[in-house]
């Protein structure tokens, strides 16, 4: 992994919300790499903190402490005109709710040409029309839905006008916050596959925020699995599957429906309960338990880990 080429660099990223005694620690201590051109996702339930680290890369949410960096350049806090102009450009956010991310009084031509308007990147008229019929064509909508509005479309139509959105600005890297949630089953397989397919024509890189495992197994290269505000557990795809370390990675795991009647009913559940781990005295620690495995434990922990792999 050493000679990848480390596209987003997040390091010890802490995230609060309110002040004195209403503080709320959303992040804490958050650290991971996203490699150019893979797909790394971010799994975990609701209010884990998962958006908020997204929505902090691309600059919505403030950082209390810690950096992100992209592409080597420091951009949390405060960041010069320039660059902040080239984050919004290089990074884009597909958002969970199609029908809330949408001006519902705006037409679909403008909504997907706002960032055209705001970074004057067309020529003329003709140029800026072409290009959002090139947009609606590549995420496999008509060219004529360009003059309907949002409440027009279906859930899943909606999401694929989301994607244009952020396709047209010609991304490096794009934020998946739940991209299929908000959508039918039939249709979520649909958006994975237009996801993945635009990955490999435009070389994007990809970070997916999931609260199901089973999704992220099908497009992601790495996982990393967060719980309260904390990564307790990252590894490649299939190592994750095949040797979950830590109990709440393995409760969701658990949770993952299988398609065999017999063996989902003889299935256990198994319940996360953080109250499990006695951390006051031997502290956790975020260590690489083997090569590319990584998981948030203390000394004791680690050599129970240990005997597992």
């Amino acid at each position: 992994m050493a000679n990848k080429d480390v596209l987003v660099d997040v390091k010890d990223l802490q995230i609060t919300f309110g002040e004195g005694k209403k503080k709320f620690v959303a992040v804490d201590d958050v650290n991971f790499q996203i490699y150019r051109g893979e797909t790394f996702s971010l799994v975990g339930e609701s209010g884990s903190g998962k958006t908020t680290i997204g929505r902090a890369i691309i600059r919505i949410n403030p950082t209390t402490s810690g950096t992100i960096t992209y592409e080597g350049k420091k951009i949390n806090g405060k960041i010069d005109k320039a660059l902040d102009r080239e984050v919004i450009q290089k990074i884009q956010m597909i958002f969970q709710d199609p029908m809330a991310s949408l001006n519902e009084r705006a037409k679909v031509d403008y909504i997907i040409s706002e960032g055209l308007y705001n970074f004057k990147l067309f020529k003329n008229e003709e140029d800026r029309y072409n290009k959002v019929q090139d947009a609606l064509k590549e995420v496999g909508l008509l060219p004529e839905f360009a003059s309907r509005f949002p409440h027009e479309f279906s859930g899943g139509q909606r999401q694929r006008i989301g994607i244009a959105r952020a396709l047209i600005m010609q991304p490096e890297f794009v934020i998946a916050d739940e991209p299929i949630s908000a959508l039918d089953v039939s249709i979520r397989a649909q958006v994975l596959n237009l996801l993945n397919k635009l990955k490999k024509e435009r070389n994007l890189t990809y970070l997916f925020i999931a609260h199901d495992l089973s999704v992220v197994r099908f497009i992601s290269d790495r996982i990393a699995v967060i719980h309260k505000g904390r990564i307790v557990e990252l590894a490649d795809t299939e190592e994750i599957f095949a040797h979950p370390l830590h109990p709440y990675t393995q409760a969701l795991l658990s949770a993952v429906p299988i398609p065999d009647p017999e063996i989902e009913r003889k299935k256990k559940l198994i319940v996360y309960d953080s109250n499990m781990h006695d951390y006051s005295v031997d502290k956790p620690k975020w260590t690489e338990i083997k090569p590319n495995h990584f998981i948030y434990a203390n000394d004791k922990e680690l050599a129970e880990y240990k005997t597992k792999l």
